[in-house]
């Protein structure tokens, strides 16, 4: 019967900075999913958020020498990694052709929306509007309005400063506006 092998976070690092395979294998086992979840709230196709997933792995593997335990825990440098290779994937121009071509070919069904005003600013309307926002906003307005993180919080969970947050929550929620008033 095998035992399932816990380690506390400073355990871990140790390890990984050993590159202990083990310790990779567990971190992969234990964090996988918070991160992939991270990943699907910014792409919203699973495929593509597995291909990031593994993609990340891959950059922690290879660069946890450049993890620094005195700037912040562990989770938080995985999740910035993630966070930030999932906003350069969704910027490049492979993704964008991608979905550029994806648009076109559902254009015919798109034509077909007819929802009433009432019914765009239910939960689901503004959810479907968000897939129009940058990834960087559509994060902040993802935490705080649907993971009820504040500004500050939203900050700190995300390694950028207060201001950048508030021009990306005012600047995505202007543009959620004029997407609902015209669509």
């Amino acid at each position: 019967m095998d035992t399932i092998q816990k380690y506390n976070e400073e355990e871990l690092v140790l390890m990984l900075q050993r590159q202990d395979q083990q310790a990779f294998a567990y971190l992969y086992d234990n964090y996988a999913p918070a991160l992939n979840g991270v990943i699907f709230r910014l792409v919203e196709d699973r495929s593509l958020s597995e291909d990031i997933l593994q993609e990340a792995f891959l950059k922690i593997w290879n660069n946890f020498s450049s993890y620094d335990r005195t700037k912040g825990r562990l989770f938080t440098w995985m999740m910035n990694l993630t966070k930030n290779l999932t906003i350069d994937t969704l910027r490049s121009k492979g993704y964008k052709k991608q979905t550029k071509i994806s648009g076109d070919e559902n254009s015919v069904n798109n034509l077909q929306d007819t929802n009433s005003g009432a019914e765009k600013f239910d939960a689901m309307g503004i959810r479907k509007q968000l897939a129009n926002l940058k990834a960087d906003q559509r994060l902040v307005i993802d935490l705080a309005y649907f993971s009820g993180l504040t500004q500050d919080e939203i900050a700190k969970e995300i390694g950028i400063p207060l201001g950048t947050v508030k021009t990306r929550m005012r600047t995505a929620l202007l543009e959620l506006r004029r997407l609902l008033q015209y669509s």
